[in-house]
């Protein structure tokens, strides 16, 4: 009977014990708004996905930040390991049971995985002809593109992107600074790495020139990009030249140009009216009904908008 009663004493205390205990502090709204905003704008002017949607895709997916997949793997967007991941994962149950997620060091990493993974996904590609501001549009072309299974995942966008007013940062000129916990002075005899190249924009794609001295690698560094996105995005092969004057987009090009059509001149690619107009190369060969490799001659008409009959 003592024993009964001592084993009936430790469960009770325990059960006080553990609701006395405080309960794990979680993010507001508000909270991750303003955490992640810069980062959202800062991949919104390299990627070209608006900050409006990436923060309601992050509030969204990851419950302002507090669910178990973006506390403990830093994962706001919910997404999988899929083929070829080699980093980190954690598994838990969503469509199916012990689904693989991709697991990073830093939520930035995250949100830089997430504008990867909408610029490099072909059925994606037509919500780069969007404005940047079009926040509808591109909320219901995620829908459109299988972006989630869920019939209201568009208005639910919307909805958190109106209701936050988060669209006044889809119209941010420049990279926010990077909040850093500790200022540090740079060491003495050190250069400090400067952006002097000038970006400028042309068909609504940023893009710079290149200058005596550039590589592909210093113009992705120089602007926080990755090596893969300055050769997806110009229709490069890692062991292309980089010549001075030479237009490299920062930004995915886009489907179609404001110019109807242009004349083919002595010396001309499709790849160097690709570079001209900001459209894809890919989208050109479409357009113009060529198959893809070969080359155009002169006085050829090329097709920027339509499709030719």
């Amino acid at each position: 009977m003592n024993k009964f009663l001592l084993i009936s004493f430790l469960l009770v205390f325990n059960w006080l014990f553990a609701q006395a205990q405080p309960a794990e502090r979680r993010m507001t709204r508000e909270e991750y708004i303003e955490t992640y905003k810069d980062d959202a704008i800062r991949e919104m002017l390299k990627s070209g996905v608006p900050a409006s949607i990436t923060l309601a895709q992050g509030i969204l997916e990851s419950g302002n930040g507090n669910s178990p997949l973006a506390v403990y793997g830093k994962n706001h967007f919910g997404v999988k390991c899929h083929k070829g991941w080699t980093g980190e994962s954690m598994r838990l149950d969503d469509d199916e049971k012990n689904e693989c997620f991709r697991k990073y060091e830093t939520v930035y990493e995250s949100y830089q995985d997430h504008s990867a993974f909408l610029t490099t996904r072909g059925r994606y590609s037509f919500l780069f002809d969007l404005k940047i501001t079009d926040y509808k549009g591109w909320a219901k072309g995620l829908k459109k593109a299988g972006y989630a299974t869920n019939p209201k995942y568009a208005n639910m966008l919307i909805m958190l992107i109106e209701k936050n007013n988060l669209s006044q940062y889809d119209n941010y000129a420049k990279v926010p600074p990077r909040k850093l916990k500790k200022k540090r002075e740079p060491s003495k005899g050190l250069a400090v790495k400067k952006v002097s190249t000038q970006i400028r924009l042309h068909n609504n794609i940023k893009y710079v020139k290149a200058k005596a001295g550039d590589t592909f690698y210093g113009i992705a560094d120089s602007h926080e990009m990755n090596l893969w996105q300055i050769l997806r995005y110009n229709d490069l092969n890692k062991g292309d030249v980089l010549n001075v004057g030479d237009v490299i987009y920062l930004q995915p090009k886009k489907s179609k140009s404001k110019e109807d059509f242009h004349i083919i001149q002595e010396g001309e690619s499709m790849r160097d009216i690709s570079q001209l107009y900001g459209v894809k190369l890919k989208k050109l060969y479409k357009k113009n009904l060529l198959i893809v490799g070969t080359q155009p001659n002169v006085g050829d008409k090329i097709f920027l908008r339509k499709k030719k009959k």
